[in-house]
């Protein structure tokens, strides 16, 4: 069992920055494929990046592509999405999950068996 907690969104002006950041207890989290979605009211939700078991792999989708950096230290059993130049279509409760299949599996969310509750990111324009 692994549970996720969220923590770092907020309100921003738009060209600002933030970083979320995602707790993670349990065994193995290690070994897992960490991710952060998001979703935006009236959307589906949808895939923003991910990071394999080992650090070695790093996957963005094309919207954030460039301002957007995920990071994890596996020390702490955390994961971390810096976000730069924030657009107000960045606005989102950005969520983080866990794949505990072994290697990266890919973006849909169906493949990722743990979630976190959320954290609302708003960016003002």
């Amino acid at each position: 069992q692994v549970q996720l907690e969220e923590s770092g969104g907020g309100l921003v002006q738009a060209g600002g920055s933030l970083r979320l950041s995602c707790a993670a207890s349990g065994r193995f989290v290690s070994r897992y494929t960490m991710a952060w979605f998001r979703q935006a009211p009236g959307n589906e939700r949808e895939f923003v990046a991910a990071m394999s078991a080992s650090g070695g792999g790093t996957y963005y989708a094309d919207s954030v592509k460039g301002r957007f950096t995920i990071s994890r230290d596996n020390a702490k059993n955390t994961v971390y999405l810096q976000m730069s130049s924030l657009k107000p279509e960045d606005t989102a409760v950005y969520y983080c999950a866990v794949d505990s299949a072994i290697g990266y599996r890919g973006r849909r969310g169906s493949l990722y068996e743990y979630w976190g509750r959320g954290t609302q990111v708003t960016v003002s324009s």
